[in-house]
This record gives structure tokens, sequence and C-alpha cells, in this order.
């Protein structure tokens, strides 16, 4: 029973009960804290686990521990009681009646009884923090207590000038009427005060702190503070002085008891306070006198207030006493005067003054000589005085991550305004900091532009803001920004800023309040300690007012210990500057076209926060001192082990300072390409592409970045940084070209590197620098920008031959040359390293030969232990440095699986408040990690956010390592599924987005031939290792385990989908198919996938129909499986029409595969024969329904008999495609990717198109009707069933099908519908272009007569006859001008129509999948023979090789071919604000789009050009500037 009523007694505990109980068994303070947020009362504690208290409140291990094993104590204990309040104060209420009891002195606070019985039930002993006490004299108001520390126990007198003590509860004193607290108050401090003045001691009487020595749960000294109602009833009650002194002593009295001081207690349930009374009787006051009193008793019997006979009281010990030997006691006044003077004189001996510029020094450096430049540094700030910022210059130079200010006009005449006069910033509010569900930490780095410049968290509001925030006093920003606060310092210290990287510094130059307190307390619970936390506080007062309310989070030692207080703001700013390192103040300078040198501002090269710019002058500041030759050591070291050059690489070189680095084969043919590209020139293109292609870890970055630093004098150079957009680039490369330079025509050109990016992000940047060129209108033939661009292939050779002139490549083969530079080298390094620490280099030695690879492992793995947990980080390296390109672990993600707790009680390096310094968590995990890992790591930092990861010094030794740690089992599967199931790994919050894609890739990116691969492949390389040494269950196993790690992520349960139909496991494909369908139902890819497995299982059950008796009965499953795949593809082609960012056909494709598939079935069922054959076309196109099929297929029928017109219609908006964009069916998305691979989808296209028609031409059609479809299924037989087929016939240079085409629709033309007479024209003019003798064909005018009908029906034009309008209607050179003027007219209004049907296909798309194709180009013929075949052009060009070819057409080059000018015509036409216009029907203007925007003048100029024709309307090519007018 006793268990039972203890377990209920817990069950109604409230949150604070629960504080209260956790503070009783010495929990921290910052724990409790986050326990009592998340609303845990004493129901919730019965189900606590260490798990929770671990993951969701972040306690260690110990604590979480210790409040479990307690609670369990609890529960057990025999006598576990709910706090009784109402009985505690019934006790103190009759201890009272008729008493005068010494008031307070034994007293307990109301729950006491609680702190009494839980320290009883627990039975541990309260381990409270200790304090200091008030000084005194200091204002209350300054000072704070935090409440359960301790003061020192009571004291007697010791040199009469420090205070002797006394403390009372005072609790139900407190709480009594005034006439009763007064009496109380009095009768304490009047005893007290005369005890002092008598002895001639200073003295402080505390009220709120516990004087019990009992078993009540607290300990003597323990502040606990008392409710105060109204301040005046503790002043007021001095009244009682007139009647307790007597008259000639009061006025000593008053100078000697000084006036009440209300001591704040800070982390209490409610406003407590203690209260303090200082005694103070200096010699020049009480010289020669003794202070009698009469102590003030309300007697409760009388019910009024008494006062006691006249007593002289001393201190004895601890304690006020009476005297007992008066006569003596007056005897030895002297006595006591004269040491109250020794010691007031001794006292006021000067204080030697602490050494603050070295304490500074200390806690910015972290002990060494110079400020870490890497170091990150985030600044809690209030209010700056126009003093102050004077001097701040230490602060413009430092490497700011961000500022919480908490000034509101700070913008205006602040902090703020004054670093904006220096550096750019980012203004946020708190509320910024609260990341979306939907957005993973790197896009809400990008989101917020972190790490380009400062952040400017404005905590309590802005005044010049318009918006709705407005600054508010200390308790509504509690209410309403307190959250927001936590969240943000959370966000910053868990998932952005891994520890060690960064420094916090609060700048106190105001007085302080409490939000900026609650700043420090969340920042010192975040961060786990106070290592990392500084104060500067320009003034003591401010000082001492903030250790005082940052007691809650720590000790007053702690708080002293990291600040520097009373130290001006200009001491401070000198005595940083002088330890800031040489670089961060050094001035940077960029090339001009007049071959001097400009000074780049700070603040402009921030402005240009995308591009990392390569000055004139880079490292030449760097310094002479230890730490710069230190650095300079590593940074050689680092780099031939394999880390990345970095520009210090480069400089150390050049002066000398240490030896040459190799200039590869590939670094000399592009600076001689770069030296030979003519600044100016006619043919200049203003941008330049080079691609440099390499192996990966075969040096393709150092050669690119080589290359940067050879030209950095002569170029403005500079490195493209990953994640900004193509805009942003843009702008700020056209920002350095111009910055500093009087004429924007004589620009220094810009070599721009841009590193690992897709080709398109290439396309479009170049394509935004050649707008912005442009609209600048620079002259023609100015080169502007140079792109460098460095990519990883796994075949760069191969690479190359596509664009000889602009492609290189580095690989890992030597030439004569370079052998003989590596050679030399090694036996240099050699001299200098040890042979592991130059790893990487003997690698490319030796041209990272396999066999020398082989060994070099082997022995390096030789005595690893394979149980470790070292050698399963290893694995992990190596399984995804050897699948997935430029991956890494994150130190913070390696430390975190090697257990590497910051506290580490194992090691006992440091105390549990303690957070090491970046250099000795490096030093901590390189100690933990066996030999072989650290020979084969290389640890790397990101520039960007100083994040630490490691990776294996080269991909073929991570591949070899894996090979040979798994042995001869080569279960790569047990170690990818080990690494997916990582919980801590996958949940580490540095680097997790990073490490997420990582794995991502790992499980789904598949090779791509367009990305440098050697081949495409159908699942990721590991997938197809598993697939290839293993067994398909195992990389089932993989695509599981990932899609249940990602949270039942879509693309797994595709990709498992495609997997399983591989291998015609179709059920557990259609599963995953659909459970991919069910959480992206709108994903058009999915539903490709879809019916990709209903396709593949009826492809299956048609195989096993091969080896029976095909029947209507036995194929009622397959037909069921293949109209299930065709509703699939449907169904993929309406989301993909909906879809405005994609342009995904594969559907249509599939579709019309899937039709043909069934037909072969259907075919089947039916005898054999012309009579069988004959009887399935009339099923399918009539209302025929054998006998036979009719029950078994009945479901089937009204399906069955629409496939022909499904069909058709597939093929025609497939043509629609071709005709419109030339566009490849996949995607290169792995996520957007279609199962169609087509090479040349235009063939396919006639080819399926010729055997629709074929197949249907033999139907038995009957009616008028169905005649009409006979012909047009003859049509579509012979190739022209659409406008891609036809010119596809022209193409291929087939000229009878034409004439047969044409023959066919030899009737009455008029009766033809729109499609039936586009085909017609449009083989006449195919027809034309291949035989222009040919007696089919019509006159100019009989074709443009028959369009007529087109235009009879404008409401409802195909863009195919809107296209043959713009052909056959374009105006010829003998026109007269009323012809001229009617045939544009007709053209005009084609155009426009075509235009607005080519900007409803072509959506929202990304440029890329955007490309215009330019069907027919304007001949100089006349009639029919104007329209010249892209073919023909072609063929001019077809004894070139196809690089050359290449490069002609995108350089522009191939119509400046003599061959051209003879074949096409030249139109004449002007340009106005970069826009083509010729001059149309009536002399308007007619815009003609110009296909390359670059070859438009700038100005409004007369120009020629040749003209094409596509779907969205004419074309301008080749356009020059006409010579006369």
């Amino acid at each position: 029973m006793a268990e039972e009523h203890g377990i209920q007694s817990i069950e109604k505990w409230t949150e604070s009960d629960v504080s209260s109980w956790l503070k009783s068994i010495g929990v921290k303070e910052n724990y409790i804290r986050k326990i009592h947020e998340e609303e845990v009362d004493g129901q919730v504690l019965l189900g606590l686990t260490e798990d929770y208290l671990k993951k969701d409140i972040g306690m260690k291990s110990g604590p979480a521990h210790l409040i479990i094993q307690k609670r369990n104590d609890l529960i057990q204990s025999s006598h576990p009681h709910k706090p009784q309040k109402g009985s505690s104060n019934k006790q103190h209420g009759s201890k009272q009646e008729g008493t005068d009891t010494d008031a307070g002195t034994k007293q307990v606070p109301p729950d006491a009884g609680t702190q009494s019985h839980l320290g009883q039930s627990a039975s541990v002993l309260s381990t409270k923090r200790d304090c200091k006490p008030r000084p005194l004299g200091k204002k209350g108001i300054d000072f704070t207590y935090l409440k359960h520390s301790v003061l020192q126990p009571e004291s007697g007198v010791s040199d009469l000038i420090s205070p002797c003590h006394e403390y009372k509860s005072f609790a139900t004193a407190a709480t009594l009427d005034r006439v009763r607290l007064q009496a109380k108050f009095t009768r304490e401090v009047f005893k007290f005060g005369s005890a002092c003045m008598n002895i001639r001691s200073n003295g402080t009487i505390h009220f709120g702190v516990m004087d019990s020595k009992g078993n009540t749960g607290y300990v003597h000294g323990e502040i606990v503070g008392v409710p105060v109602k109204e301040k005046d009833m503790y002043t007021d009650a001095f009244d009682h002085m007139k009647r307790s002194f007597r008259d000639s002593d009061i006025e000593q009295v008053r100078l000697c008891i000084r006036e009440p001081e209300f001591i704040k207690v800070v982390d209490s349930t409610e406003e407590c306070y203690v209260v303090e009374v200082d005694i103070v009787p200096e010699i020049s006051t009480v010289r020669n006198r003794v202070y009698p009193v009469r102590l003030p008793n309300f007697k409760e019997a009388s019910n009024k207030l008494e006062f006691e006979k006249e007593t002289i009281y001393h201190r004895n010990g601890p304690n006020s006493e009476p005297v007992n030997d008066l006569n003596d006691f007056y005897q030895r006044v002297k006595d006591r005067d004269a040491k109250r003077q020794e010691a007031e004189q001794s006292f006021s001996a000067p204080d030697i003054p602490e050494d603050l510029g070295r304490k500074l020094k200390m806690l910015v450096t972290d002990g060494k000589k110079i400020i870490d430049k890497e170091k990150w540094y985030i600044l809690v700030t209030n209010k700056f005085e126009s003093e102050h910022l004077s001097c701040i210059d230490f602060l413009l130079n430092m490497k700011i991550f961000c500022v919480f200010d908490f000034d509101p006009d700070s913008k205006i005449s602040g902090f703020c305004s004054k670093y904006l006069d220096h550096h750019e910033a980012n203004l946020h509010f708190l509320q910024s900091y609260r990341i979306p569900s939907e957005m993973n930490i790197s896009a809400f780095e990008s989101h917020l532009h972190l790490f380009e410049h400062a952040s400017w968290i404005f905590c309590n509001g802005r005044n010049d803001y318009r918006g709705n925030e407005t600054p508010c006093d200390e308790m509504t920003w509690i209410k309403t920004k307190k959250t927001l606060l936590k969240e943000a310092v959370s966000v910053i210290c868990k998932q952005i800023l891994p520890q060690g990287t960064f420094l916090v510094i609060f700048l106190l130059t105001s007085p302080v309040d409490l939000p900026m307190v609650h700043t420090f307390y969340e920042f010192y619970a975040e961060m786990q300690g106070h290592e990392d936390i500084i104060c500067i506080s320009e003034t003591e007062e401010i000082h001492s007012k903030w250790t005082g309310l940052a007691q809650v989070s720590c000790s007053l030692e702690t708080v002293n210990c990291r600040s520097v207080a009373g130290l001006k703001l200009n001491h401070v700013n000198a005595t940083i500057q002088s330890i800031l390192p040489l670089a961060t103040m050094a001035s940077k300078h960029l090339p001009v076209s007049r071959k001097a040198l400009c000074l780049l501002e700070t603040i402009e090269e921030e402005r240009m926060s995308s591009l990392e710019i390569l000055c004139a002058d880079q490292c030449d500041n760097t310094g002479d001192d230890p730490e710069a030759e230190k650095e300079r050591e590593n940074v050689e070291k680092q780099f031939y082990h394999g880390g990345k050059v970095s520009w210090m690489n480069f400089w150390l070189a050049e002066k000398k300072i240490v030896g040459e680095l190799i200039q590869r084969d590939t670094f000399k043919d592009i600076s001689k390409l770069l030296s030979e590209t003519p600044k100016w020139s006619v043919d200049q293109i203003p941008v330049n592409i080079i691609n440099i292609y390499h192996h990966p870890g075969s040096g393709g970055s150092t050669v690119a970045r080589q290359v940067l630093w050879s030209n950095r004098k002569d170029l403005r150079c500079a490195v493209v940084k990953p994640s900004f957009s193509v805009a942003t680039v843009a702008e700020h490369a056209v920002k350095l070209r111009e910055y500093e330079e009087n004429d924007p025509h004589k620009c220094l050109p810009v070599l721009l590197l841009v590193e690992d990016c897709e080709k398109e992000y290439l396309d479009d940047l170049r394509y935004e620098l050649e707008v912005a060129m442009k609209t600048k209108k620079i002259n023609q033939g100015t080169l502007c920008f140079v792109l460098l661009s460095c990519r990883q292939s796994r075949d760069p050779e191969k690479m190359c031959k596509v664009s000889p002139l602009q492609n290189f490549s580095v690989t890992h083969k030597l030439s004569a040359d370079e052998k003989k530079q590596f050679t030399q080298k090694l036996i240099e390094l050699k001299k200098q390293y040890l042979p592991e620490h130059i790893l990487t280099f003997v690698l490319m030695s030796e041209e990272f030969d396999r066999a020398y690879i082989i060994k070099f492992v082997r022995d390096l793995l030789n005595g690893i232990n394979h149980s470790s947990v070292a050698t399963r980080l290893i694995l992990y390296v190596a399984l995804l440095n050897t699948h997935v390109q430029n991956s890494y672990l994150s130190q913070s993600h390696c430390e975190t699986l090697l257990q590497l707790t910051i506290h580490m009680k194992k090691t006992e390096l440091v105390t549990t408040e303690r957070k090491s310094s970046e250099r000795f968590r490096r030093h901590l995990f390189e100690s933990s990690l066996s030999e072989q890992a650290k020979l084969l790591f290389i640890h790397l930092r990101n520039e960007k956010t100083n994040i630490q990861f490691i990776r294996m010094i080269h991909p073929l030794v991570a591949e070899e390592v894996l090979r040979q740690l798994l042995g001869s089992h080569q279960q790569q599967s047990k170690v990818a599924t080990d690494l997916l199931q990582e919980d801590v790994l996958f949940e580490n919050s540095f680097g997790k987005g990073e490490y997420h894609k990582f794995l991502r890739d790992l499980c789904m990116k598949r090779n791509k031939i367009s990305r440098g691969d050697k081949s495409d492949s159908s699942f990721s390389p590991l997938i197809e290792h598993v697939l290839k040494t293993e067994t398909k269950e195992k990389a089932i196993e993989i695509l599981k385990e990932g899609y249940t790690r990602f949270g039942d992520d879509a693309f797994f349960a595709q990709q498992l989908s495609r997997l399983h139909y591989t291998y015609e496991m179709f059920e557990e494909a259609k599963y995953w198919a659909e459970v991919a369908e069910k959480k992206m139902p709108n994903n058009s890819y999915i539903l490709d996938t879809k019916g990709q497995v209903y396709r593949r299982w009826f492809n299956a059950k048609c195989k096993l129909l091969e080896k029976v008796v095909v029947t209507p009965e036995n194929t009622v499953d397959a037909i069921a499986t293949a109209i299930e795949a065709m509703e699939c593809f449907r169904a993929c082609e309406a989301t993909a029409n909906s879809d405005q960012e994609s342009l995904n056909n594969s559907g249509y494709f599939s579709e019309v595969d899937s039709i043909f598939d069934v037909l072969k079935l259907l075919f089947q069922v039916f005898p054999e024969g012309d009579k069988g054959h004959s009887e399935c076309l009339q099923y399918l196109v009539t209302g025929y329904i054998p006998e036979e099929v009719k029950k078994p297929w009945a479901p089937f029928h009204s399906t069955l008999k629409c496939i022909h017109k499904n069909m058709c219609e597939a093929l025609e908006r497939i043509s629609e495609d071709l005709t419109h964009f030339q566009t490849a069916v996949t995607a290169e998305d792995e996520s957007l990717s279609s199962e169609m691979k087509l090479n040349n989808p235009m063939k396919w296209l006639a080819k399926r198109s010729s055997c629709y028609g074929t197949l249907f031409r033999e139907a038995p059609f009957h009616t008028f009707k169905q005649s009409q479809l006979l012909k047009r299924m003859n049509i579509f037989s012979l190739g022209g069933g659409n406008m891609t087929t036809i010119f596809s016939l022209l193409s291929e240079k087939k000229s009878a099908p034409l004439e047969q085409i044409i023959a066919a629709y030899s009737g009455n033309k008029r009766k033809l519908d729109q499609t039936e007479l586009a085909i017609y024209i449009a083989s006449q003019i195919a027809l034309g272009c291949l035989s222009p003798t040919s007696s089919k064909l019509e006159k100019l005018e009989e074709l443009r007569e028959l369009c007529q009908q087109f235009r009879k029906e404008r409401g409802r034009y195909v863009p195919n006859a809107l296209f043959l309008q713009t052909l056959l209607f374009w105006p010829d050179v003998d026109d007269n001008k009323h012809d001229r003027d009617a045939n544009y007219e007709v053209v005009m209004s084609a155009v426009d129509a075509l235009k607005k049907s080519y900007s409803i296909k072509m959506k929202s798309v990304p440029q890329k999948e955007k490309r215009i194709f330019t069907h027919f180009f304007l001949g100089n013929g006349n009639g029919l023979s104007k329209i010249v075949h892209k073919s023909k052009m072609e063929k001019l060009t077809k004894l070139l090789t196809m690089s050359e070819r290449r490069m002609k057409w995108l350089s522009g080059d191939v119509w400046k071919m003599h061959e051209i000018a003879v074949l096409l015509r030249r139109v004449q036409g002007w340009t106005e604000d970069g826009k083509v216009y010729i001059q149309g029907s009536g002399g308007k203007p007619f815009m003609i789009h110009a296909l390359n925007s670059d070859s438009v003048p700038y100005g409004n100029e007369n120009v020629e050009f040749y003209l094409g024709f596509t779907f969205q309307g004419p074309v301008a090519n080749g356009i020059t500037v006409s010579k006369s007018s």
C-alpha cells in the first residue's frame, strides 16, 4: 500500500514539483530548465527513459542515469509524499501565536516540506553551487542571486572591515501583514546592527537565506528568497528607530544602519528577493559610543506592538548576544575604536591592477599568439554610444558570422550602421532562423546567404524598419521572442557551426538587461560549457550586474574567468588589433587594362560574394612570425599528402621558399592557348570556354588553379563558388570585369574557374554573360570572359576528341617530360618528408599503376584489426570514395562513430564543462585512429563553413582498400547496409545535407556517358557491383534499407520497382511501384516506371504463351496486364502535360511500343493467314466481335477497339515534339529519369509510323469514314503519317515514297482536313527539295491556294499548318509590292500564332531542354526552289571532322563559308535595342528571332542575315552589319 500511495503522489506532481526534486538531487539548472519546458510533470516523470533524456533533452549519460536511478529509488521508498504546503503554513501559524520567538531563526519556506520529503525519499544530500554575497555597500539593483546557491556560513568578527553575516529565512514573516512584518524585520536588523556597531565591525544581515541546520532539504546559507509585495514596507520599518534607540544615538544609528537592499533571486518560479541591510560603523561616527537598543515585539495576546527593555548587544562568533559584563565592555570602548581606525586606514591601500590586456589576448586567441584567421566570431551586443563607434576597427577585421544586436537603432546610428560602411551584411530578425520543415540545412544556409556576409540579427526589433518589428520591453520580449532566440542559437550551434570553429563574444557597452542574459543562457546550454564564450564589459558596474544575472547558468568564478571588465573599448580595440593576422588587414589589388593596379575594397569584394577573387598580390602579406611559418609547412605537407592545392602553395613556390610545382603538359597547352587568344579580333566571341577533363585524383584541379595563378597579373581571375545561381555569378563577374575601369570596352578579360559543374550550367553562364555584354553594347570582337571548366571524367581522352580545340585532358598517365619532373620532385620530397606523408605524390609518380597500388595497400593493411571501430570507419569511407565522386565524411561524423564525446571521462583530458579547441579535437580524433587510418585518410576543410572532413588519399586506393579488407567474400552489400543503419551518422547535425546526398548517390545515382562516365548504367555503380559479384537479393536489401532510412522515400521505392522487374519479380515490382505512386501521385517518371512494370510483365507472360497453343482464354491475363501498362503510360502522359517544369514525353513512346506488343499477341489468337489477319483487324477497327473472343475478352473490347486511335494520337504527339525541339527522351536527374533510351528518336518514329500504317491498311474498311482511315494508313505505311516522318524521307533522300504519298491525295484536295492537307503540302515541299523537276510537283501558287483552307479554320490552327504557311508565303525576290505585302501579312499572322503555340508548349523548363530546331533555310531561288532543307547545309560541312563541324556551328564560322553564300539568300533588315527586324506588310516592322543573340550588334544598325524556319517562327543566322545601306 505504501508503494501505491507513493506512486499516486508522484503522479500528482506539477512541473514545478519535478523541478524542485531535480534540484534536490543535484541536476544542473540548464537541464532542469529544458525538462520544465518539455512540461514534464509527475505522470511523465514515471515514464521517462534514459534514451529520452539523452536524445530529446540532450543530457549526458551521467545525469540521465542519475535521474532514472533516483526516480526508481523514489518509487520504492516507503515515504514518498507530495509537498503539503498547507500543513506547513499551519505549523508556522500556530508557532507564532502568543509567542515572541526570534522571528525566522528556525523557520523554513513554504516549500521546505517538499524539499524535506523529497530529500529523504531520494536519500541524497543536496549538492549546491557556492556563491559570494553582494559586496558591502553595492546597490542591490546591480546584483542578483541564483536560487539554491549557497553563501558561506554565518561569520563572526574578523578584521572589522570584512562584514560578518547573519542569515534569516524570513519565509513566514514575509507573508504577514504590514505591522507584524515590520516588527519582525526591525527586531532582527536592530539587534544585529547594534551588535555590529558596538563591536565596531561591518556586517550584513540577509533575509531570504536559510539558517536552518535541521534536516529540511536545505543547507545552511542556501538562497531561497522571499516574496516582496511592497518594498516600502521594509524601508518604512526603520521608523521604529525612534523608539528603539536613544534620541542622542538616532543620527549615528541612521548613518551606520544603511537602507535595505533588494537583490533579485533568479531562476525562481515567482519573483523573490533577498533583503539585505548593511551595517557600517565608521570610526568618525561611532567613536566613544555604545548603543543600547529596545527591540520591537508584536504581542499576539494584546494584539499590539511593544518594545522590550533596553539591552546592549555584541557579536559573539556568528551570533548577536547581550553583553554580560557591562563595566568591562565600557572600559574597552577606546581599544575597539583604535582597532577600527587602524582597520580603516589599512583597508584604503591601493590594489594591484589585473593584467587585463594579457587576459583579453589569451581569451580571444585561445592561448595562441595571433587570432585564428579561420575562426568564426559571433557577437552579442547592446547599444553603442557615439564614442564607441570610433573604437571598433578590430571588429571590422574579424571574421564575423553573425551579430545578435539588441539595439533597435543600430541600423540608424549604431554598430550596424558603422559596420555597413565597411562590409556587406544580411539583415535578419530572430524568426529568420526558424527553418521551414521542407528545407534542409544546406538550402537554409543558401536561403539566408550565410557565410557570404555577416548575418545581422536584430533581436529586439528595428526602429527604422517599416514592417512589424518594433522594440518591446523585457517581459514582452521574454514572452514573444525568447523561444525564437532559443531556436536561432540552437540552429547555429547544433546544425551550422561545429564546435571549436567559433567564439561567442558578449560585448557590453551599455547596462545589460534580461534578454541579453537569456542569450548567454542559451549559448551556454547549447555549447555545453563556457570555453568558447567570452564577455567584454567596458565598466565594472556593467560587469557586476552581468555576473549577477549570468550566475543562473554557471558559477561566478566561471563568469569572471571568461570576462574582461573595466577595459575601455579603445584599449580593447588596440589590444585585439595587435593580435590580428596581417592578412586580415592587408590591402588587395587587381590588374587594370593600362598595366597598373587598383585597390580592391573589402566591401566591393564582399558584394561579389559568388566569386573567390584571386588578386595580383595574393598572399604577399603573409607574415614572417612563427605561426605563419608553421602554417606554410603544413600547407605544403597537406598538398603532397593529397590535399587540395591552395594559393599559398603557388606563392611559396613562386617565392622560392619551397621547391617548384610541377607544370603538367596540359597547363602549358592551356597557357599557350590563352596567350595566343587575341583580346580583340573580328571573329572573336565575347565568352570563350576551355574544358579540362581529368581522372579523379590526377591533379586536374591543380592544373586549373595553376592556370589562374599564372595569369592573375594579366587578367582578372576568380573561382566560381558552388551553390550560387547562374544569374548571380554572371552579375558578379560583370562587376569584377568593370571594377575601377574607365572604359567598359577596354577592360581586361575575366578568367573564371568553374569546377565540377554540369555542362548545362556552363552553357547557361555563357549565355547570361553574352546577354550582359550585349546589353552593355560592348564592341563586337572583344574577348570579355574565359570560362575554364574543370570536371572529373572516367574517360578524359574520349571527351577531348569531341572538341580537341576546346577540350583538354589530365590523366594518370604521364608524358616523358612529366615523368622526368615527377622523378626529380620525388627525390627532393623524400629528403624533406617521410614516405607516408607524401603517399599521393608517390602514387602519382607511379602513374597509379595497378600492381603498385595492390602492393601498397597490402603492406599498409598488414596487421590491421578487422573488428575495430576505426576499421569500420575505413570501410565506410572507402565505400563512399569508390562509388561516389567527391564524397567524404565530416570529422564530426567520424567522431560520432568513434564515440569521441568531448567530455570523455575515460581519457580524463578535460572536465565535463570544458569543450575542446579545434586543435585539441583534431589531435584527439587522430589519436583515436588506427595507424592505417592515419595514413589512408586526408583531412580537409570546407572553406565556407570550416567543417573538417576526411576522405581517402585517392579513389583508386579506396577501391583497393575495400577489396582487400573484404577479402574473398567481397560483401560490399554488407558494408553498405551497415552504413545505412548507422543512426549516429545519419542523425549527426554537421554536414548532414552532404552526407545524406552521398548516401542517396551511393544507392541511386547512375553512370552517364554525358557526365564523363564510360557507359550508361541501369543502376548506381554500387548496385551494379553487388548484382555482378553478389546476388540480386543483396542489392534489393540495400535499396530497402535506403527506403526506410530516408523516411519511406518514393524514389527508393521507384528504384526497387525497377530492380525487381529487371529480374522479372513482377509482384514485388508492382508493389514498390504502387508505393512510389502513392507517395508521389503526380510524378510522371514514377508513373512511367509503373507502366514499365506491367509492360515487362506482359512480355514475360507472352514468352510463356510461346510454349502453348494460344487461345482467347489463356491470353486474358496477358491482355489485362498490357492494358494496365497502356493505362499507366496514358496517366504518365496526362501528368507530364500538366507539369509546367518538365518535358517528359516518354509515356507516348512507351504507349506505342506497348500497343505493338499487344497487337502481336492478338494476331496470334486469330487463325493464321490472311483471313485470320483480316478478322483481327476487323475486330480492332469496327464494331465486329468474333464469337470465340466475345466472352473471354468481354472486359477488353472497348479498350482494344481504341488502340489504333490511341497509337495514332501518340505518334502525332511525338512528331509534334520532335519538330519543335528535337529533344532526347531521357533526363539527367536520377529522380526524373524515364526508362526509355533512344539515341535517334526520329528514326524510331519513322519506323513505328510505317509499321502502324502497314498493319492497319489491310483492315476491311467499308464505310466512307473507314475508307478515309484506310487512305490514312496507306500514307503511314509510305512514311508520311506526320511531319517528322515526311522530313525523315527528305533527310534520307527518298523521293519515290514522297511521290506515292502525293499520288494518294490525287483526289479532291479541298476536302482534306488540316492534318491531311499539312501532310500533302509538306510532301510537296520535301519533294521539291529532292526532285525539283518531278511531275508530281504542284506550283507554288496552287499550294498557297490550298493553304487558304487553313485560313478558313483560323480558330483551330495546328502548328504544322502555321509552319507551312511561313514557308510557302515567304515573298520571292521578284514579287511586286502588292504581292509582297499580301504574303507578309499571311506570314506575320502565322508567326504570331506559332509563337503563342510555342510558348504554351515549351512550359517553364530550363533553357537546355528548349533547343529550337531549324528545318529549312531561305535559299537564293524562287518558288519552291527557295526552300533549302538543313540536310543540304550539313552536306557542305560533311568533309570536315565531327569536332570541326561542331566548332563551325558553335562559333558561327559556318555562315562565313563561300558555299553557304552561294546556296542561301541574305535577308536585309535592321537592329533596334538588340532586336532584329525586317520590313513586313505595309512597311510594318517584322521582328525576327536571333538564334545567336551574341551576333546582334549593340547599336541600331542595318544588318544582313540568313533566314531559318522553325516552329517558333523565322530565325536570323549569321547576322552581320551591312556595308552599305
